[in-house]
């Protein structure tokens, strides 16, 4: 009688491990791919989280973590069930390129941790990645954040306002590309209210500040932030007929910051080109 219910338990076992193993391995209900990235193939979605507002800390270029709030994902696929193994470091190349065609930069990648942060701006919005990934299964947690609108909007009134009162002023709304010092075309207005305070200002004299975070080192980023200032002066005497001896570039880096550089925030506060009455 025992063995006879050894034998029935054994065989209750075997079926239910059989009955597990060829489970339909389905993505999880209410669960999503997120927009920018489609998934990798022969892999299911096994776990999904998703709040309207939350953090999470990425690593970011300078190898610090750095706190982001926004619409969060946590999203996890597993490979299905006698697929071929693509190898982890597959899986993470093949989301780094895909984000980078989309405009997205590789902000970290650790080959040892097996993990990536990347960072796409897009749509007014910054998206920030991080992909965990196994040679079975990858984690992406994903925050959307809404890039941080300017402060202070560039208007010659306000401009001359600020110098009169405190002998500078500091200038948002002027945009460089990434590591360069080409002014973007969204820069247009900024400028042209510069202009415009010195046209209105006949005797005013400036020094022309730039300013940077501190992603780099000092000595690039000192010569980053010079060529900046000169690229703003040479757009007010050829674009707007301002005089050049009344505007003087220099670049300052990372030394007279406004905000922590330990947040993006911070950062993005940080980069910018300042007015000195002379």
């Amino acid at each position: 009688m025992k063995r006879y219910c050894y034998l029935i338990g054994s065989l209750l076992i075997l079926v239910s491990f059989n009955g597990f193993s060829q489970a339909p391995q389905q993505d999880i209900k209410g669960s999503k791919d997120h927009p920018l990235l489609t998934r990798m193939p022969d892999f299911w979605l096994s776990n999904y989280e998703e709040s309207e507002f939350n953090s999470y800390k990425f690593i970011g270029a300078d190898k610090k973590p750095n706190i982001i709030e926004g619409h969060k994902y946590y999203i996890e696929y597993r490979l299905k069930t006698g697929a071929q193994e693509p190898g982890e470091l597959k899986i993470r190349r093949n989301i780094q390129d895909a984000l980078k065609k989309i405009g997205g930069k590789v902000l970290f990648d650790d080959n040892f941790n097996k993990m990536s942060t990347i960072l796409v701006e897009k749509d007014d919005k910054e998206t920030w990645l991080e992909v965990r990934s196994y040679n079975n299964l990858y984690r992406l947690n994903i925050v959307e954040r809404q890039i941080m609108k300017q402060e202070i909007v560039a208007d010659a009134n306000a401009m001359g306002d600020n110098i009169n009162s405190t002998g500078h002023v500091a200038v948002y709304g002027i945009y460089f590309e990434t590591g360069k010092s080409d002014i973007n075309e969204k820069s247009a207005e900024a400028i042209s209210q510069i202009a415009l305070l010195l046209k209105n200002i006949t005797y005013l004299k400036l020094y022309v500040v730039g300013h940077t975070d501190n992603v780099g080192n000092i000595e690039s980023n000192l010569k980053l932030s010079k060529e900046r200032a000169d690229a703003v002066v040479n757009s007010l005497t050829a674009n707007y007929d301002i005089s050049a001896d009344r505007l003087k570039a220099y670049g300052v880096a990372s030394l007279a910051p406004v905000a922590s550089n330990d947040s993006e925030e911070g950062k993005a506060k940080n980069r910018r080109v300042e007015l000195v009455k002379q």
